[in-house]
């Protein structure tokens, strides 16, 4: 009868050790390329191309410990001698490994006559980490910098500090604006009677299922017509409508769980529904309230095919000034992995402030009982 319990103890501890396991595996996978692209956003251009973002942890490579500069009379097209070995240009060009260890190499083209000298060392800390690529990323100046072979590259900066604060510009409201409206209409629908509740609900659930493509281009009309394409209030306007659905959905499925026991008390109070819903609602709906919060800024935040038919360039968010260094500057891999931190930063603060209420706003009122 022992063997049963301990068999059961058992196969517990293997599956929550499999279960454990797959999970550390599905976060290392993640993980690791995050962190691949922050270490890379903070080094130098000529690094990135020289070697991976795993050399800024300590480990045994080659470090250049002196410099030969051979005489101007020295003819390139020959065979030349340094150190008791004699090649060419294109040997030395690509590395010759000497008896001792060190490595010499040639460096730049024929006229620079200039040999580096690189011994194998351990390398504790890349003291090359710097944060210009954040500033040549949020600033609009000119970038300049060195690729890998050394020559001087001159770009325009994307400004990407001026399409941070107007994405902050359109997704607050945007966020806040649906919030207050779902509110006061899930409130409705849950306490409140009235003609047509049960067919307008019908309504904003079958609204979930419409794709926002299909809205896209009779709002754009009607933004034309109106002469709000290009401005904050049209991102407003849009992505409230594309949220709404889901809001009252979600604060609905809420608000009718609460007790109405406290509500029916203040109704004999004498409290109105408005104030009620000041006093009462909105501080027990504060977990759904941050749920969706979190779901509606992730959304607008990420948001670029919206932002692309509304707004345009006129006033560029950051997913549109990401996009555009894709096309401008796909190889610069400095500045894109700065910007694309950049444009998390926001993001993760929102969710970290408020992921305690996530999972309590997002289960609440799927059981009843």
């Amino acid at each position: 009868m022992s063997e049963k319990p301990r068999s059961f103890k058992n196969q517990k501890k293997v599956s929550s050790l499999i279960v454990n396991g797959v999970l550390i595996l599905i976060c290392l996978i993640w993980l690791i390329p995050t962190l691949g692209i922050f270490i890379t956003s903070f080094r130098n251009s000529n690094k990135i191309y020289g070697s991976g973002w795993w050399t800024v942890f300590p480990h045994k490579g080659f470090v250049q410990t002196d410099e030969i500069i051979l005489p101007a009379e020295t003819d390139p097209n020959a065979p030349i001698t340094i150190e008791g070995r004699t090649a060419n240009f294109d040997e030395w060009r690509n590395g010759i490994t000497l008896e001792d260890g060190r490595v010499l190499t040639w460096v730049g083209n024929k006229r620079s006559r200039t040999i580096r000298v690189e011994e194998m060392k351990w390398q504790w800390f890349d003291a090359t980490l710097t944060l210009k690529n954040y500033k040549d990323t949020l600033s609009g100046k000119t970038i300049t910098y060195k690729d890998a072979s050394g020559n001087t590259i001159q770009r325009q900066g994307n400004n990407l500090g001026g399409a941070f604060i107007n994405s902050i510009a359109v997704t607050v409201p945007s966020t806040i604006i649906p919030i207050l409206i779902a509110a006061f209409a899930a409130y409705g629908f849950a306490w409140m009677t009235f003609p047509g509740r049960k067919f307008l609900f019908t309504v904003v659930v079958a609204l979930l299922v419409v794709p926002l493509q299909l809205a896209l281009v009779p709002i754009l009309r009607d933004y034309t017509a109106l002469n709000l394409n290009g401005t904050y209030l049209a991102m407003w306007l849009a992505h409230t409508g594309f949220g709404l659905p889901l809001a009252i959905y979600l604060l609905f499925n809420y608000i009718n769980t609460l007790p109405r026991d406290i509500l029916e008390s203040a109704f004999i109070d004498g409290a109105s529904h408005f104030t009620i819903f000041l006093k009462l609602i909105l501080p027990l709906s504060v977990p759904a309230l941050a749920s969706f919060a979190i779901f509606q800024f992730l959304w607008v935040w990420n948001d670029y095919l919206v932002a692309l038919v509304f707004l345009g360039d006129k006033n560029r968010v950051v997913t549109s000034a990401l996009a555009a260094m894709v096309g401008e500057k796909g190889q610069d891999w400095h500045l894109l992995t700065s910007g694309a931190f950049v444009s998390m930063l926001l993001p993760l603060l929102v969710f970290f402030a408020l992921q305690r209420f996530f999972v309590r706003g997002l289960t609440a009122g799927s059981v009843k009982g």
